[in-house]
């Protein structure tokens, strides 16, 4: 009783000093189902979109490692008499690298394919966020569905207990009581849209599409929400150590960790060439005029010439070298380390799944089927006078309680399921696919 009062005493509070007015404005939203939702944002995701671009500024970094090195247009002219005897000339040299092209390439190359992998990551942990911010925004919804009709159930309650004190059946507190836990209902419906609302803004943050507000095409979970291919409730799951290797091949931590050691590997290649000196060689044409020349008749003809230029002699790029080296060291280090977390992650993930698959097991099996029995019968029995308000409240009470512990389980259970495969990287993983290799 003392709990009822206080909630009707809050629930007073909050009519009095929050404004009639108040609301959370929802623009007009367009339903669309869990597929097209991945679809939308894989295709217009705004954070996607960036690491596009970044992949599409990493190919053509391969392009321009690869470029030739542009030649240069020379001359040499002579005023004076400081041309006596002295050729004029003008000509071409050519910048040659020796043995660096090649690594630069390469070195681009690692680096794109290790942009690749993090956009690759990127991708399909926004389709996994897709995925969780869709089935908890379904499971707001069927928590905000079970309340209402909770609701629709006690207002037919209140008027059953008011027919019974007209007909001096109960005494006026039960009439009380019965306006008191409609009213305590009502702030629990209340939360729950607000929970909805919370949830579709989280959804629509996930997506991220600019001038687009999107809902779930369901109104609450059916029997054909699926996904993921997720196994049944009832499946007798296998033991990890079956499927590990099957788990643990596509993960993109493990990629990317490799394609860093690969990069770190070409950069010290890249850097220990520069070593190398290159070869500079230029060649053109000379001429006198008759002004000029000794003898008083026009001269001309070609000249070339080659130069060794950047010799490592007065400096030999050995911090650079050094540096080089120790960023190799921390990739080989970094890819042992995430291959030491990533079986444990893939556990923990495992386990959890198989936590939530036991738990809404047993919520189906007994609890769920149990207390729709007992309510449907308590229900029955305080229309035909077989228990007291009291009575019915209790069971009203822990009947909600059941049903929406059972919608969080069911959401518990999707997103573990989910939250594996994100850890696998793996979207079309099953469980009786794992078992067979």
């Amino acid at each position: 009783m003392r709990k009822i009062f206080t909630q009707a005493i809050l629930t007073a509070l909050f009519m009095v000093f929050i404004p009639s007015n108040f609301c959370l404005a929802i623009q007009e939203t367009e339903r669309i189902t869990l597929s097209q939702a991945i679809d939308i944002a894989s295709k217009n995701n705004l954070d996607i979109k960036v690491s596009r671009l970044n992949l599409a500024v990493e190919k053509n970094n391969i392009k321009a490692a690869n470029r030739l090195q542009n030649p240069q247009l020379e001359t040499f002219y002579n005023f004076g008499k400081a041309g006596k005897g002295n050729p004029q000339q003008i000509g071409i040299s050519q910048l040659i690298e020796i043995a660096k092209r090649g690594p630069e390439k390469q070195l681009a190359k690692a680096q794109y394919n290790l942009e690749k992998e993090n956009n690759e990551y990127l991708e399909t942990d926004l389709r996994m966020d897709v995925r969780e911010a869709y089935t908890n925004l379904l499971a707001k919804k069927s928590v905000l569905k079970t309340m209402e009709e909770q609701e629709a159930f006690l207002n037919k309650m209140v008027k059953t207990a008011q027919e019974k004190f007209k007909q001096k059946k109960v005494d006026e507190i039960d009439e009380l009581q019965a306006q008191l836990l409609l009213n305590q209902i009502k702030t629990e419906v209340n939360s729950a849209k607000y929970e909805v609302k919370t949830a579709l803004y989280d959804f629509n943050t996930i997506i991220n599409v600019p001038n687009a507000f999107y809902d779930t095409m369901e109104t609450s979970f059916t029997k054909d929400y699926m996904p993921l291919l997720i196994p049944s409730k009832d499946t007798k799951m296998p033991e990890f150590s079956q499927i590990a290797k099957t788990a643990l091949e596509n993960r993109n931590d493990i990629k990317i960790a490799l394609a860093k050691v690969e990069a770190a590997k070409m950069n010290l290649k890249n850097i220990t060439r520069k070593r190398i000196p290159d070869i500079e060689i230029n060649g053109g044409y000379g001429y006198q005029n008759k002004s000029q020349s000794d003898d008083n008749t026009f001269k001309h003809g070609a000249f070339a010439g080659i130069n060794i230029v950047n010799i490592p002699v007065l400096y030999s790029y050995a911090p650079e070298i050094k540096n080089a080296e120790l960023k190799l060291e921390q990739a080989k280090l970094n890819y042992n380390s995430v291959l030491n977390k990533a079986e444990n992650n893939v556990k923990k993930a495992y386990e959890k799944f198989l936590t939530a698959q036991l738990n809404l097991k047993y919520y189906t099996d007994d609890l769920l089927n149990n207390s729709e029995k007992l309510i449907k019968a308590s229900r029955q029995s305080y229309k035909e006078d077989k228990i007291d308000l009291t009575t019915l409240i209790t069971m009203e009470e822990s009947y909600r309680m059941i049903i929406v512990a059972h919608t969080y389980a069911l959401a518990d259970y999707y997103n573990a399921w989910n939250s594996f495969v994100r850890e696998i990287n793996n979207e079309n993983f099953s469980i009786e696919n794992a078992e067979q290799l």
